[in-house]
């Protein structure tokens, strides 16, 4: 049977034209339909016709499929996943109705989805108000750092704008690491009077880089590998000389209060940063050619493993996208630090990972730990996780590791896959997060799931913690 759900794709569109760099009035000629039918689909007043995605797959080159899912799958996994809550999930909603409620109505996800980190911060509140000094109320602590990776996860991760002016400054600077490292630091000099100076890690105290803006001196603490110092001059060049095209993406982002717009300011730094180190179609191109070689990329740019796999996750370009890989840094207790859920992201967006993914225990550093997994609804996955060397510059004793992944059916494309079979082998069969999984009989089970019943005996013990109902 034919699926004749209707599509109301209107912030995905209105990303496409962006990243395009055109108007409403240039794409709808381009498309063939009148300015004021392309501002009804961009506001998701009408919905786009089968006739309408073709149409814009054969003018801009796109991914039908990936145009489509992006949107809609993410939207629905944390529409239920929020349904799944305590509060609501006696009602029972199924998950086809929250599907059709993110496809037809993207409007009341986002209202539900809002709410829900509301009640989330309120929740918390106690235990603010019990560790906050005084009896003062205290203000949800992470508001800024969940709309900054709400804002870059509904980007994409990816800024055409800030990827095409750092793309234009590279040529002038060149491409070896370390010639590209002495031509920032002289360019800093003669264009903006800026020195830079490796200082003893006593003068910094605790700080990696620090700008002196009165002697307007650039200090690197001596601790900094050769990658940290590169991105901390790519940073600083970053901030001067693209200034007007930060800030412009920073207003775009609309950050709702001051500690978020200085967040969205360094964030954006940092991803022009990387932009100028690993330009956007170079380093795609050595992506490809590599088949996504990790520690042959590292190498050629001269960057970190946790540099390179934010750059990995950012190649979105319309007509030149790389593999859509997800990202997340872990550290040895599984908790996530950093996380970017890409086109396709395995686990809960609200909570922490599965304790069956191995890339908690990734040991080696910079050996790239390769698995393959399958959810509950049977969709495969690779992953590629690697641990990261003792962080002497900032004295941190926790062992994190980076984790990269995708589905598996770009398993061909990369090198770290050869010798799996991703549909024949045996995968490792994963869950959201163990509150909200219902995969029985898993040894691994920290917590039982919230949306079944507990069904516990006296007479029997089974090898699954926390035995629960099937219905």
């Amino acid at each position: 049977m034919a699926d004749d759900r209707k599509l109301y794709l209107g912030p995905k569109l209105r990303v496409l034209r962006r990243e395009l760099g055109i108007n409403q009035t240039r794409m709808a000629e381009e498309l063939g339909v009148s300015p004021s039918y392309l501002n009804h689909l961009e506001r998701n007043q009408r919905p786009l016709t089968a006739q309408m995605l073709l149409r814009l797959a054969n003018t801009y080159d796109i991914d039908i499929r990936a145009f489509v899912a992006s949107t809609q799958e993410g939207a629905a996994r944390e529409l239920t996943e929020i349904l799944s809550d305590a509060l609501v999930r006696d009602i029972g909603v199924p998950r086809d109705e929250a599907l059709e409620v993110a496809e037809n109505y993207p409007g009341v996800s986002e209202a539900i989805s809002r709410f829900y980190r509301a009640l989330s911060d309120l929740r918390r509140l106690p235990e603010q108000m019990a560790s906050a000094p005084g009896s003062g109320m205290a203000a949800p602590l992470h508001a800024p750092l969940d709309w900054l990776r709400e804002t870059i996860a509904r980007a994409g991760n990816h800024f055409p704008e800030l990827d095409a002016a750092a793309e234009a400054l590279n040529p002038e600077l060149g491409d070896d690491p370390a010639s590209l490292q002495a031509a920032i630091r002289t360019r800093l000099k003669e264009r903006h009077g800026m020195a830079t100076q490796i200082v003893r890690e006593d003068v910094l105290a605790g700080t990696l880089r620090h700008y002196d803006m009165h002697r307007r001196r650039l200090l690197l603490n001596e601790r900094l590998p050769a990658s940290g110092r590169l991105f901390a001059l790519a940073y600083q060049l970053c901030s001067q000389e693209m200034a007007d095209a930060i800030a412009a993406q920073v207003a775009r982002a609309a950050p709702p209060d001051e500690d978020s717009r200085r967040l969205a300011a360094i964030a954006f730094t940092n991803h022009a940063a990387a932009a100028l180190i690993m330009p956007y179609d170079r380093f795609r191109q050595a992506a490809e050619q590599s088949r996504y070689d990790l520690p042959l990329l590292r190498a050629r740019f001269g960057v970190s493993v946790e540099q390179l796999a934010h750059r990995l996750t950012s190649l979105g370009r319309t007509g030149a996208r790389g593999v859509p890989f997800f990202m997340a840094k872990l550290d040895r207790a599984g908790i996530v630090s950093k996380r970017f859920e890409g086109e396709a992201w395995p686990f809960a967006k609200l909570g922490g990972t599965c304790p069956r993914w191995d890339a908690h225990d990734a040991g080696e550093p910079d050996k790239v730990q390769t698995q393959l997994i399958e959810t509950l609804d049977g969709r495969r996955f690779l992953s590629f996780a690697v641990a990261l060397r003792a962080d002497d510059a900032s004295g941190a004793r926790g062992r994190s590791v980076i984790a990269i992944g995708c589905e598996a059916k770009h398993g061909g494309r990369i090198v770290h896959a050869d010798g799996i079979d991703v549909e024949k082998d045996a995968a490792a069969g994963v869950g959201p997060t163990c509150h909200l999984c219902e995969r029985r009989a898993c040894p691994d089970r920290a917590l039982p799931p919230v949306t079944r019943a507990l069904d516990l005996h006296g007479y029997e013990r089974t090898v699954a913690p926390f035995p629960f109902r099937r219905v």
